[in-house]
Parts: structure tokens; sequence; C-alpha cells
């Protein structure tokens, strides 16, 4: 439909609703561009990648192409027909998308035209105008798969918001005074600095890099053993047995960017995850390039790992106890007169029996938050690390001998576990250091 409008000639001129809806394209244009340069995704590679392809395919209406299956096929490179159940990359960079546009509108100083969202549940994005952005003249509704939100919605929503803070500020007030009701067990004092911010508790992990044979080596086995290594499935949970005599070359590997996660880490992050979810503390879980020293300084956070993650060696490198390796060889050492040293033990065949870990406790790191670290020498250290950071008895028993008002000062604990099988025992705190 056209509106006419009279000139002072009496000329009916026809405008056309798309100028205003072209404007408008034009508008969250200018706004991806400017999101996308700020500090929040500029470094971000994947949420760069998610957030472009979700606008400018929902702007160029084709909204068929925003499923879950085919984000992780264009973006992720995922296979055709992979399992979006197996694989949640898609889920997980959508989540981080939302929190760092969140950020980035929350740290701006001055309003935008258009505000981006990305709706919880969807991967369809959302334009939300100012009252007062566009002129009457030119706002015209844009087609129902634009999802533009005009002022006919804002009571509604006003409202509805107003009546959801009320319920939240009524809970959250319920939750703290039920909480300093009773008397904080030792784990929850341990773990009070993070109320402090509203933000949730970033559980960073590393992603070391990894390297898997190609495909044609695979095919190259196969073919002296016919059968063998037929599925993704075989070649991912069984080891290739070439004999010590097979000649590889770089071309024969590449970089695995799925995999690497260390095993005592993921079990180190389930844990935590659960406990922070026990007291009541939102968290997210970060792997890799998924978080970054600025993403650090806005959140407390849990770092997990220790020769495998770049932040934990930079956050304690000048602390008491601290990681030190040469030659292959790893262990923890005391930076101070008489130089203690804890380093892994081995049974006969080479497996783990003794590993150490470093519990640090750092009210102010060197992000500006509070800060967390588990981080063992080996795997199963870091496991251990966590168990002690998540059971009140293995704290309490660590923390016997804290000086009074430990709950105000920084710490670090050495951690001691026999390995049984590759399953950590109960830790142990045998070092100790407050300031």
């Amino acid at each position: 439909m056209k509106t006419l409008v009279e000139t002072p000639e009496n000329h009916e001129v026809a405008h056309s609703p798309a100028e205003g809806i072209d404007d408008k394209r034009k508008a969250v244009s200018l706004e991806l561009e400017t999101i996308l340069a700020s500090p929040f995704f500029r470094s971000a590679a994947r949420s760069r990648q998610f957030l472009k392809y979700v606008v400018e395919h929902h702007l160029t209406g084709h909204p068929e192409q925003l499923k879950e299956r085919t984000i992780g096929t264009e973006v992720f490179l995922r296979p055709a027909g992979y399992a979006t159940g197996d694989d949640p990359v898609v889920r997980v960079q959508a989540g981080e998308v939302r929190r760092r546009l969140e950020q980035y509108y929350r740290a701006k100083p001055s309003g935008s035209l258009v505000r981006i969202e990305l709706p919880v549940g969807s991967y369809s994005p959302a334009f939300h105008w100012p009252s007062d952005a566009v002129k009457p003249e030119s706002a015209e509704l844009p087609p129902p798969e634009l999802e533009f939100h005009h002022k006919s919605h804002l009571k509604s929503w006003v409202i509805a918001a107003i009546i959801l803070l009320l319920a939240l500020g009524a809970g959250s007030v319920f939750f703290i005074v039920h909480r300093e009701m009773r008397q904080k067990s030792i784990l929850e004092e341990f773990w009070s600095p993070i109320f402090a911010s509203q933000q949730p508790v970033l559980i960073c992990l590393a992603k070391p890099v990894l390297y898997r044979p190609t495909q044609e080596v695979y095919q190259r086995y196969a073919q002296t053993h016919p059968g063998t290594f037929q599925t993704e499935a075989e070649r991912s949970e069984q080891p290739l047995p070439l004999n010590g005599g097979e000649n590889l070359t770089w071309r024969d590997m590449y970089v695995a960017s799925d995999y690497g996660v260390a095993l005592g880490d993921v079990y180190a992050a389930v844990s935590l995850s659960a406990y922070l979810g026990q007291i009541g503390k939102p968290r997210q879980v970060r792997i890799g390039t998924n978080y970054s020293f600025e993403d650090l300084r806005n959140s407390p956070d849990v770092v997990v790992g220790a020769f495998n993650n770049k932040w934990t060696m930079q956050l304690t490198s000048n602390l008491h106890f601290a990681f030190a390796e040469e030659n292959e060889d790893f262990w923890i050492q005391e930076e101070a007169p008489g130089r203690r040293n804890w380093r892994i033990r081995k049974g006969s065949h080479g497996e783990v029996i003794e590993d150490y870990a470093i519990v640090s406790r750092l009210l102010d790191s060197k992000t500006g938050q509070f800060t967390i670290t588990a981080a063992g020498i080996g795997g199963t250290g870091t496991q251990a690390a966590a168990e002690f950071l998540s059971n009140s008895e293995y704290m309490g028993e660590g923390l016997r001998s804290a000086p009074a008002g430990w709950q105000t000062k920084n710490m670090e604990l050495v951690i001691e576990t026999t390995v049984t099988e590759s399953v950590p025992g109960p830790p142990r705190a045998v070092a100790s250091y407050y300031w």
C-alpha cells in the first residue's frame, strides 16, 4: 500500500513502504558492523561469524537457513546431517553471542538507533527500535519475518518486565536472608566473594592443539586390513596401530579443532559447575579461544588446568607456589627459602600413583576479579583440586590450620592425591600460604 502526501503544488507523491524498510535494513547493517568491531567481538572469531551469519540471513529474508543444523554446517563446517544432540556447538555459541551482546549494550555510552538481540531459544535475531528512532512518515511496518518491534508492544512489555523484576527482587531478598540466617560452612566462606558480583562465574578450560591422522592414512591402513576404521566412531575411539617403521609426513596430519580438552579438566569443570549450581550462583563454561583476558576482567572466574592453560600459568607465575618445567619434567615449587618442590610419582609400569595440584584463592587477581585456580601437574591432580574445592569435609580439613581472618586473605594450597588405576583418591592439603 502507498501513502499519498499533498505537496505545495497540490501534486500527489507516492511514498513506498519499502523506503522505510530499506532504511531500517541499513541501520541494522551499520549497527552490526559497529558491534563486530567492538572489543566484545573483535577477538572472538566464532561469535563474529555466528552473529554476522544470522543477521545477514535474517535481513535477506532467508529464515529457513536459521536452523541449528544449517548454522552448524555453514558456519562451523560440521558435516551435513551431523547429530546436533551430540554436538552442541551452535547452542553453545548462541549463548556466547547473547552474553557478548549484553556486555556490548551495557558498556555502550550512548543509545543506538537499533538494538540487535538474539532471543533465548531462537537463532533468529530481533531488532528493537527506540520509540523516536523512526519518524511516523517512514514507520511503515516491515514484513512479519523481519520481526521489528515497535511501540505497540512497549507498554505490555514494560509491565511484564516490572512484574518480573519485582518477583526476582523478592526472590533474591528471600534467598539472601535465608543464606545469612544460618551459619556458613567453611566451604561457603571460601566461595563467598563470588556473590560480590552479579556476573556469572566463568569456568575456564584450555583446549590444547591436537593433531589427528588424515582420512588418507586410515585408507592406506585399511588396504592391508580390510574392514577397519570404516566409520568416524571407530577412528575417534580406537588408536591407529601403525608399526614403528611407518613413515608419516606433515601432510598426513591435520589440526583437529574440535578435539583436545583434557579428561581431568572436564571432570573438574563438571564438579565445580555442579557445586556453584547448588549454592545458587550462575556459571558459564568457556573452552579454548571462547574466552579472553577481557572476559576474565569482567567476571569472577575459576581457571582449570595448569601447563595446558596459559591463564593459569600467567595468574600464578609470581605466587608463593608456582608451576615449573624443564626438559619435559613438570613440578610445583615453592618460591621461598628452602624451596620445597612436589613432583608426580609413578609406578613400575609408568602409571601415575601420586599427583599434586595448586588451589589458589585470589581476592583481587591480575584480572581485577575474584579468581580461583584448580590446577594439577597431571589430569588427576586437577580433578582432585576440584574435589577439594567442592567438598566441605576436604576443605574443612585443609583449612584446619588457617590463620584467623583467612576469609579476607588470599591463599594458596598444595594438594596431594593418591591415584589408583587413573582415579584420584581423597585430596589432602600438604602445604599452604596466606597473605
